[in-house]
């Protein structure tokens, strides 16, 4: 049975090729931090690619969604959200919810962590006090991984996991290399009933606002998960079997770099799409344009009557106005769901999809479930 470390570990981590990788994974995510800037207003960043998270992280546990129907449910409309596309939803809120904790906090602590886990989960249970969990693959049944029963052990590894975060005169390692050891640690302990993966995700995320590797939630590991599952699974076991951390942490260190830079293109991609809109509107309808006006375009792909009032201040009368005259000259597409309006910006939706498509996903992947 595998025994729950304490942090920090007593081996050599930062080895040459750690390093070596360590510090490409270092520069994408510096280009990250500096285009993330230029973007004029963060909430586009935020909202977009925090549901494009939230769909690839919970597609890692098979909860399955499309974008479409996730941004439709996204809008509140209520008799369009499925099962999955709530899922999916909670955990969006969630990773908001941590980021607006840490961000005051400059922390992140276990009641933080729990907070978040119930935002996902939609509970307001916490730390499991009952034996019998375990990780089974889902396709044979077989037990992969036992984390530990004894809610003591439980939550000492958790204290000792929340002074590893926090207080770095424990250990002085690369803020990068230290992310992956406790991804693993949080996993292994897996202190919930269900919900540890996602939960664990948001983690690495808000670890990196923590150590200011990026000032806004948006480097997301989840689809380089997604991509490379099986794998994901087999080192997450074989450090806990043979102690292979340095395999381990150079996969996770190679997902920063390349989810970094598939970030940094989806982010010019936006950028580029808004310059676009913001002559092609200026041109054609400068009476009405406003960057207020462009934000709303771009904060979300679906957009209404309500939500361009709110944002611009403006009537109702004038917030109808401007909507069909930007899908008179085809900057929106208006479709009709019951009896209301919503306006889509087509190419920022197609956008989003083309930048985070997964083709074949996990056909050649395990699925690991947690058996409270």
């Amino acid at each position: 049975m595998y025994k729950i470390p304490t942090l920090p570990l007593k081996i050599e981590v930062e080895t040459k090729a750690v390093l070596k990788q360590a510090n490409a994974a270092h520069r994408r995510l510096a280009e990250l931090k500096g285009v993330a800037r230029s973007i004029p207003n963060d909430t586009i960043l935020i909202n977009t690619l925090s549901l494009q998270e939230a769909k690839d992280s919970s597609a890692v546990e098979n909860i399955i969604t499309t974008h479409d129907e996730l941004y439709k449910a996204e809008l509140f409309v209520t008799q369009l959200a499925t099962p999955a596309a709530k899922e999916v939803q909670s955990y969006s809120a969630a990773l908001k919810k941590g980021f607006d904790l840490t961000r005051e906090k400059r922390l992140l602590t276990n009641n933080m962590i729990i907070a978040i886990y119930r935002e996902i989960k939609n509970t307001k249970a916490g730390v499991r006090a009952v034996p019998g969990t375990v990780l089974k693959n889902e396709q044979t049944g077989h037990i992969v991984y036992s984390p530990p029963q004894d809610p003591e052990v439980i939550h000492n590894g958790l204290a000792n996991l929340e002074q590893f975060i926090n207080n770095d005169s424990l250990s002085d390692i690369d803020p990068l290399i230290k992310m992956a050891i406790i991804h693993h640690q949080f996993e292994s302990i897996h202190p919930f009933t269900d919900g540890n993966g996602r939960t664990g995700r948001i983690i690495n995320i808000l670890y990196l606002v923590v150590k200011e590797l990026l000032e806004l939630p948006i480097l997301y590991l989840s689809r380089y998960i997604i991509k490379n599952k099986a794998e994901y699974y087999r080192l997450l076991q074989k450090v806990r079997d043979t102690g292979a951390w340095e395999e381990w942490i150079l996969f996770m260190l190679r997902g920063v770099e390349e989810t970094s830079l598939e970030t940094l293109q989806l982010i010019q991609g936006i950028k580029g799409l808004m310059q676009n809109y913001k002559h092609e509107i200026r041109s054609k309808l400068p009476k009405i344009y406003s960057q207020d006006l462009l934000n709303n375009l771009f904060r979300h792909p679906y957009t209404k009557i309500e939500f361009v009032q709110k944002e611009l201040n403006v009537s109702r009368p004038t917030a109808t106005t401007y909507l069909q005259q930007l899908v008179d000259h085809g900057f929106l597409k208006l479709i009709k769901i019951g009896r209301t309006n919503y306006y889509l910006n087509k190419p920022l939706l197609d956008l989003l999809i083309h930048a985070f498509h997964l083709d074949n996903v996990g056909e050649k992947s395990i699925s690991v479930e947690s058996v409270g």
